[in-house]
């Protein structure tokens, strides 16, 4: 299956592009996501709870030697932008997905986190975590 985002061809049970990290199923397009507690114009009409999407990410050894020369160099670290870029990403598609799953339309309250499982390993979790609600204009 092809990305609509980025072309890639991905395999067909993935959810997820393998390039982008964008959704391949499409449920989420439009789907209202949002930092703030409320939405203008819009008023909630039920609360369904607790949602939360993650994305563990690795570097490989390619990855952290091109990395380990921008350092020396100095500034942006491009070898990770995209990376973290797409991961975050993930998250909060993941989340959305699950929240569509659960009958919402949107998300409120989305709080986006970024841990590290220890250094030696060299793997980082993105989450997105957030209320799940279904939302309507305002008449």
């Amino acid at each position: 299956m092809n990305c609509k985002v980025c072309g890639q061809a991905n395999e067909g049970d993935a959810s997820f592009c393998s390039r982008c990290g964008s959704s391949l199923n499409g449920g989420t397009q439009g789907f209202i996501t949002s930092t703030m507690p409320t939405l203008p114009g819009y008023k909630v009409k039920r609360v369904i709870g607790l949602v939360s999407g993650i994305t563990p990410r690795t570097r490989g050894i390619m990855g952290k030697f091109i990395a380990g020369i921008e350092s020396m160099i100095g500034g942006e670290v491009t070898a990770f932008s995209y990376e973290i870029e797409k991961a975050r990403a993930e998250a909060i598609d993941r989340c959305r997905s699950k929240a569509a799953g659960m009958g919402a339309n949107a998300i409120l309250s989305v709080d986006i986190e970024t841990s590290d499982m220890g250094f030696q390993m060299g793997i980082l979790v993105f989450s997105a975590t957030g209320t799940a609600v279904v939302v309507e204009p305002e008449a």
